[in-house]
Order: C-alpha cells, then sequence, then structure tokens
C-alpha cells in the first residue's frame, strides 16, 4: 500500500513521518480505554475507496472480512472456518460465522458479493480494484468490457460464499484482511448514498468498535466496543480514542504527560527515545526507495547510471544521521521479515545473489556514472528530486542531494518539497525526474512488491520496463501458482534481476520507534502494518 496513499494499496506512506500508532489506557481512563496517536486525519471510512493507512487501522478496528490476523497468525473471522478448497486452487467455498451488523441485521454472504462487485466496479474508482485480479472476470470488469454481476462470487445461500478464480492465487486468503474485501451491507449502502463512509452516522461495523464522534475532518475521534460483535466477549478495552499528532516533540510530551499510551516518533525524539525503557522497534512491511523517471529523462534507461545511483548512496550513514532510529538498510524492495519458507526469509535470500548494486562504493559509482553518460551522450545533467514537504522527507532529500553531487562528477540534483498530495499526484502523472517515495504491505507476500514494478503496472511510475522480470512475475502467478517452491525460486530471480538493474534504487525498511506502556498486553501488530485490539487488555 502506498503510505498513506492519501500518507504507498501496500498503503501509501506520509514520507516524514510518523505512521498510524495506538495507545494505551490513559490516565483519565481507568483501564478502559487508549488514546491512540495517528499522523493524519481518517480520509474515509468507505472500504471499497480507502487506500490509507490511518483509514485502515480504523477499518479494521470496526469491521471484519473473511479473515483476521493476530499478529502473524491468519485467523478466520466471519468465516467460520477455512474454506474447502478445489483440488486445482480455483474454487473456495466459505461458511460464515452468525455475526450481526451494528444495525442488528446479519452479516450474509450477499454482503460480500455486494461489497466484492462495487469494488471492482469502474464507477466506483477504487484504486484497489486491482486486488482482485485473478478473481473471475476482475480484470475485464475494472476494464469495463463485462458487468459487475459476472464476478466470480457467489451467494450460495445466506451462510455460503462461493468464489471463482481464473488461476490459484497462492496467496488469496492473506489478501482478504485487506479492507477492500470486506462485506458491506447493501440497504444501508444504497440508503446513505454517497454520503457512506464520510461520517460517524454513516457507517456500519461488524467488528470489535464502532466510530463514533468522527465527523469526517477531524483530529480526534472514538471507537467504542461494539457490543453487537460475534467475538466481543474477547474485546477487553472499551474505547479508543484516536488523536491526531503530526509533530513528533508534540508526540513525545504528550507520551511523557500521559495523554498518550503509545507514541510513534521520528528523529531526534527517535534517538531519544531507544534508550527509555517503553521502547519498542516496530518492524514493517514498508521500504522507502527511489523511482528514477526513464520515460522523462532517458539518461535512467541506462543500467550503469541507475547502479552508480544506488552505489552512491550510504544507507547505514543516512540512517544513522537523520532518520536516526532503528531502520535497516535496504538490501533490496521486498522487506525482511514479509516473505517465508522453511524458515528462510526472501528478503534476505535474495540479497545474497545482488547485494553489490546496493553497498555503498562510490569509486565503483563513479567509474559506472562516467561510463553511464559517456553511452547516454550527457556530459552534466542537471536533476530535480521530489519529496514531501516535511521535516524528515526535507532532510532525506538534502542528504541524497549531497551524496550524489559528492560522489557523481557533473551531476546537479536540486529539490522540490511538496504536500504530500501534491507528490503523489505529480509522481503518477510522471511529473519529475527523482522521486523519494515507500511501499507497505498489501499482504505477506513478495508479489505485493515485485508486481509493483511490471512493465504495465499503474504503480510504476518510474517506467523501468524489462521483459524477462515481466515474464518472471507472469510465470509465477500462472506455471508456478499451485507449486510454492518453484514460485518461491521464480520470485527469487525476478527480485535478483530488479535490484541487479537497479530497477528503483532501495534505501530503507522502516523500524518503527514507538513508545509503548508497560501497562498493555495482548495488543499485536500485523504484518500488513496494523494493530489487532481484539484480546488486548490494559492493567
Amino acid at each position: 500500500m502506498k503510505f498513506k496513499k492519501t500518507m504507498v494499496a501496500g498503503t501509501t506512506i506520509v514520507l516524514a513521518g510518523v505512521l498510524a500508532a495506538c495507545g494505551s489506557s490513559s490516565s483519565s481512563s481507568k483501564g478502559t480505554s487508549i488514546t491512540r496517536m495517528e499522523s493524519d486525519v481518517i480520509s474515509t471510512m468507505d472500504p471499497s475507496t480507502n487506500t490509507d493507512a490511518i483509514a485502515g487501522q480504523a477499518l479494521i478496528d470496526t469491521m471484519d472480512g473473511l479473515y483476521r490476523y493476530s499478529g502473524n497468525d491468519l485467523k478466520p473471522a466471519i468465516a467460520k472456518s477455512q474454506p474447502t478448497v478445489s483440488s486445482d486452487g480455483k474454487t473456495y467455498t466459505f461458511k460464515l460465522r452468525n455475526a450481526k451488523w451494528s444495525n442488528g441485521d446479519p452479516v450474509t454472504a450477499q454482503d460480500f458479493v455486494f461489497a466484492w462487485r462495487r469494488t471492482v466496479d469502474p464507477k466506483t474508482k477504487s484504486q484497489y480494484a486491482y486486488l482482485y485480479s485473478g478473481v473471475k472476470n476482475a480484470d475485464e470488469i475494472t476494464a469495463g468490457k463485462k458487468a459487475t454481476s459476472t464476478l466470480g462470487v457467489t451467494a450460495v445461500n445466506k451462510t455460503t460464499l462461493k468464489v471463482t478464480l481464473d488461476h490459484a492465487i497462492p496467496y488469496f486468503k492473506t489478501m482478504l484482511v485487506n479492507p477492500a474485501f470486506f462485506p458491506q451491507n447493501e440497504k444501508f449502502v444504497k440508503k446513505t448514498g454517497k454520503k457512506f463512509g464520510t461520517t460517524s452516522k454513516y457507517i456500519l461495523s461488524n467488528g470489535p468498535y464502532e466510530l463514533k464522534d468522527w465527523n469526517g475532518t477531524g483530529n480526534t475521534w472514538k471507537e467504542t466496543k461494539n457490543k453487537t460483535y460475534w467475538n466481543a466477549k474477547n474485546v477487553h478495552i472499551d474505547t479508543l480514542n484516536g488523536q491526531v499528532v503530526k509533530d513528533p516533540q508534540t508526540a513525545m510530551n504528550l507520551y511523557k504527560s500521559k495523554k498518550l499510551d503509545i507514541a510513534a516518533l521520528s528523529g531526534e525524539q527517535a534517538a531519544q527515545a531507544k534508550t527509555m525503557p517503553d521502547y519498542k522497534g516496530l518492524k514493517q512491511s514498508a521500504t522507502f526507495y527511489l523511482e528514477l523517471n526513464e520515460k522523462k529523462d532517458p539518461i535512467f534507461k541506462n543500467t550503469k547510471v541507475r547502479q552508480a545511483i544506488s552505489m552512491a548512496i550510504d544507507r547505514k550513514e543516512y540512517i544513522k544521521k537523520v532518520l536516526r532510529d532503528s531502520s535497516i538498510a535496504a538490501n533490496n524492495v521486498t522487506p525482511e521479515g514479509l516473505f517465508t519458507k522453511g524458515g528462510k526469509d526472501f528478503s534476505q535470500t535474495a540479497a545474497k545473489a545482488a547485494s553489490d548494486a546496493v553497498q555503498y562504493n562510490p569509486t565503483k559509482a563513479k567509474e559506472l556514472w562516467t561510463e553511464g553518460l559517456k553511452e547516454t551522450g550527457q556530459i552534466a545533467p542537471t536533476l530535480e528530486l521530489l519529496t514531501d514537504d516535511t521535516t524528515n522527507a526535507k532532510r532525506s532529500a538534502e542528504y541524497f542531494q549531497s551524496a550524489l553531487e559528492q560522489n557523481l562528477p557533473g551531476i546537479k540534483v536540486t529539490i522540490a518539497t511538496v504536500p504530500f498530495k501534491t507528490r503523489l499526484s505529480r509522481s503518477q502523472n510522471g511529473q519529475f525526474d527523482m522521486v523519494i517515495t515507500a511501499w507497505s504491505a498489501d499482504f505477506p507476500d513478495a508479489i505485493s512488491f515485485l508486481d509493483l514494478f511490471t512493465s504495465d503496472n499503474a504503480y510504476n511510475d518510474g517506467k523501468w520496463s524489462n521483459a524477462e522480470y515481466d515474464a518472471l512475475i507472469k510465470q509465477s502467478k500462472t506455471t508456478d501458482a499451485n507449486n510454492p517452491t518453484a514460485r518461491w525460486n521464480t520470485l527469487l530471480k525476478a527480485q535478483e534481476l530488479l535490484t541487479k538493474e537497479q530497477g528503483v534504487v532501495p534505501l530503507y525498511q522502516r523500524v518503527q520507534t514507538t513508545l509503548q506502556r508497560k501497562t498493555i498486553s495482548g495488543l499485536k501488530y500485523n504484518p500488513t502494518n496494523s494493530y489487532d485490539f481484539v484480546n488486548a487488555k490494559v492493567k
């Protein structure tokens, strides 16, 4: 998701700063409430149109899909048990448990059918419709070539949901935790119309909490325990209070004064927090990277040029001097801990084969840069680096500007700082030379990242294109789909090729510096960079 794609379907991320975080029992809560910190306001509570991490957390708090993550454990939620799956992996049959909406209506299989059809409908303009690719007829529907009624999802009866795929999708169940796959009450959605998901009044919950006191734009809100929730007995915290805090020092101050119970910090405050007893480092499935616009600047089509830019950056020094947190220098675009097989980490395995391309080597960088410039016929290019207008984003851009100008003879780098939404818009429209961007996993599989850089992917803003890479990604989804070992090896080849070619320049994997009170127990952090408050308690 792009960090806050309204902040990367991984979720979109605000480059500067603080990701969505939560808090525990404040001093006034008497053990039954949590004040949770967020970096920005909730954008929308419409599961079909949301793309950012903040609203995504609120949706996970207030909604249930077929599955729910509890830490790294993927557990049935509205699904009563594991589905029946056909031998070819193309048909899933789910039995639904007896669950209710907050207005007392039963949650039915038709609620899923309606929601899924609504999300893939081109009229909805869902940026997450692409996640449905592989569900029967989804691609044709999103392209406007078939009716939504042809989508491969059927309500056999009120408690039986049948899903038909075009081909086997090994990670299909993990995708179902994304809000884009949550059910929606058809009668309620149609009654509220365009107002659906815009304020507390126009929201219907089937999850642990109900969103209250949210006016659509405010910096504070409440989530209160949903008494109709099927698993209400394991929801132990009565109220989650949302509080927007954009400045790390303010977050630190609020935490120290016990007005926040969990605070997400960056920069100087993150450095200070490491020595505090409440410190937690949350390793996130999120990678920051540079995209180089090959369509606008043909110089970036040269592999040596891209490799030179990568080798000119000392990632470890950058983390130490600029980020000042526990983030990890990225060896490739797929984050560590996201995807494993037989005890092996995908990212670490891939790094062994192509690590030279991301190692700081100013001598080699200068050599490759000189050769690349000669091959492209350029001498002293001036290139603009696009980033967000936040303090940390500006500092990052200045560091990369200095590193490139110091290590690559003749290059001049200018910096453009713009609001987050403007940065996203310019990136998507190709209005940049280089851009600092990020992606957060939509689900725990390497394909959530690797798919982004195929030639025709809408999120491939740099327009790097490699036919061999495209073929490998396709192979992983088709020929190798039902063979875990073959699929693993194929994706490894794809990752190694992307890294060797530096189709994008990976920078770091975020480890979110967090302060969390010792009074909180049972609060789990999920592979999709979200919290699960079910079973959480406050002393």
